[in-house]
Parts: C-alpha cells; sequence; structure tokens
C-alpha cells in the first residue's frame, strides 16, 4: 500500500502525519522507526495519525521514533491541528476539540498565514505537584509527559549531549524515565516572537502581546528520540512552570494568569497558566501553549 504522509515541524520538532479517520492503517513498531530515520527514512522527531474522535474533531495518536507511544507532544498537537485545517477534516476558524493519550485538548489557530505557516494555541492538560531538588536546580514534573527541569548558565556550551542521557535513565525517575530540559533564564525586551518556517526557505515574525522582561531559553534531551530537539512543546510548557515556582518573574500577567515567553533553537512560544495551590501541592489549570505549526510537504512510502 503506498500511504502519503504530510510533514510538518513545530519550532523545528518536525513529525511525520498521515489521515487515517477511516482506519486503513496500522504501523508497526519497525516502520514508524524507519520513517524516522534520517539517514535510511525520511526523518521525524514522532509520527502521528489523525483519527475519528468519538463526539470530538479527531483523535490524535502519537509515536516517538523508537515506536514508543502512549504520551502526549505539545509542538506535535500543535501541528496536527493544523494538518487537520489543512486537510479539511477541521475549520481553521473553529474551536478544535480533540482527544490525545492525556485528555482532550482545545486549540485554536489565532494567525492562519501563507504558505503553510499558521499559528496554533493549544490548551494543554491541568498539571498537579511538582518535585524539586535543590541541591540541583532541578524539578520533576508531568505535563502529559514526564520532564526534569534542570537550570544552568551557559546554555549555548552545555554539554545536552553528554549529562542528557545520564539524568533521562536517573534511577529516581525509573523505570520509565524522563525527558530532560535544560533552561537558562535571562531578562531584556521581547517584544516579537520570531516564527522561521524553513520549508520554502522563508520567515515570518509575528507580534507578541507586549514586551517581556523574561525570556527562558530552552534545549531538550528527548526521551523516545534519545537524542536533543530542536523544541519540544511538553518541555517548554514543564520549563515554564518550574520557572514559577522558582520563583522567576514572569514575562507577563494578565489577572490570575502568568505568561512565560520561551525561547527554543529557532523559534519563540508563549506558555500561560494560572497557579494555585491544592492541599500545598503546586497546581496549574488553564495552560496554553502557542507557537508555530509549519508545513513542510508530503512523502509517499509503501508500507506492506
Amino acid at each position: 500500500m503506498l500511504q502519503r504522509f504530510s510533514k510538518y515541524h513545530g519550532a523545528g520538532n518536525d513529525f511525520l502525519i498521515a489521515d487515517n479517520r477511516d482506519g486503513h492503517l496500522s504501523l508497526s513498531e519497525e516502520v514508524i522507526r524507519h520513517l524516522c530515520d534520517r539517514h535510511t527514512g525520511f526523518g521525524a522527531d514522532g509520527v502521528m495519525l489523525l483519527e475519528s474522535g468519538s463526539g470530538k474533531d479527531f483523535n490524535m495518536v502519537y509515536f516517538n521514533p523508537d515506536g514508543s507511544g502512549g504520551m502526549m507532544c505539545g509542538n506535535g498537537g500543535r501541528c496536527i491541528v493544523a494538518f487537520a485545517a489543512d486537510c479539511g477534516a477541521v475549520s481553521p476558524d473553529s474551536t478544535i476539540v480533540f482527544d490525545a493519550a492525556d485528555g482532550e485538548h482545545i486549540a485554536s489557530i489565532p494567525v492562519n498565514g501563507m504558505k503553510g505557516e499558521k499559528t496554533v494555541r493549544l490548551k494543554m492538560k491541568d498539571v498537579s505537584g511538582i518535585t524539586a531538588y535543590p541541591e540541583e536546580d532541578g524539578f520533576f514534573l508531568d505535563t502529559g509527559t514526564r520532564h526534569y527541569v534542570k537550570f544552568v548558565s551557559g546554555l549555548a556550551d552545555y554539554p545536552v549531549l553528554s549529562e542528557g542521557p545520564v539524568l533521562r535513565h536517573d534511577s529516581r525517575f525509573a523505570p520509565v524515565g524522563t525527558n530532560v530540559n535544560f533552561v537558562e533564564v535571562a531578562g531584556g525586551p521581547a517584544s516579537t516572537v520570531r516564527t522561521i518556517c524553513t520549508a520554502k526557505g522563508d520567515s515570518s515574525t509575528l507580534e507578541a502581546e507586549g514586551p517581556a522582561s523574561t525570556v527562558l531559553s530552552i534545549r531538550t534531551f528527548e526521551k523516545g528520540v534519545e537524542y536533543e530537539t530542536l523544541a519540544c512543546g511538553t518541555g517548554i510548557v514543564a520549563s515554564a512552570m518550574a520557572s514559577f515556582v522558582r520563583g522567576v518573574p514572569p514575562s507577563r500577567t494578565a489577572g490570575e494568569t502568568v505568561a512565560y515567553s520561551v525561547r527554543a533553537a529557532i523559534a519563540d512560544l508563549s506558555v500561560e497558566f494560572v497557579p494555585h495551590r491544592n492541599n500545598g501541592l503546586f497546581c496549574a489549570s488553564d495552560v496554553y501553549l502557542t507557537g508555530p505549526a509549519c508545513f513542510v510537504g508530503y512523502v509517499e512510502v509503501q508500507i506492506d
């Protein structure tokens, strides 16, 4: 069977996505690993299937490059929303509701740009609980996927590829393991959110909500990819919440909502949430991740 996949990237986090609303497609771990291999396949940080949802617009099925699944991917969620709009499964002007491994998500497309470039605002799961490791300036929490956040200096030269695997397999997070995010806090103006979509060599800049005094720079070592990726949506959300608990001033506030500007390798994103306490535990509700989702192109593969 010849199957077409659409390739998208969200802040450089790239995915192969197929329309499986008729249920014709079943992917083995071997096929997923081949598709994601950047030398012998097409290359991607993950594979997603858009499937029919019970009472929802669709169901998002996500797979890591190693073939594992059962988790949420924030940038993947934004990309599959863009894909759903492009393939006609949803209207880009509507409120989009879909299910993923961690439950229901709500999304909108505030900017439906030309040449396959969109800005997607995605509601993430509520978060309850965070574990602090003060001696190493680290925090552990689950934002749809498990994340360890470590605050560092000199992020650009930080040994992510050597320290990342050690923390990813740390016995404290066994047997499942964890994604690892290295975060550096900086101040200064951030009056724009830059989005870089390299599918056609073009780039666009979108206006942000206003100036920001805090910018979080982030690099992530992803479990399942087992390497550094250009961005990780659930990791970006986790890093913003860890920053709040650590006492890092938000980039901006609006009533009870706090927001952080987060700088990944090739794009800036925004995280918003309402923090509160429940029996002494840190909790966050009304969590939103906003950033670019860009169409790259089509690939076709023979699947036996």
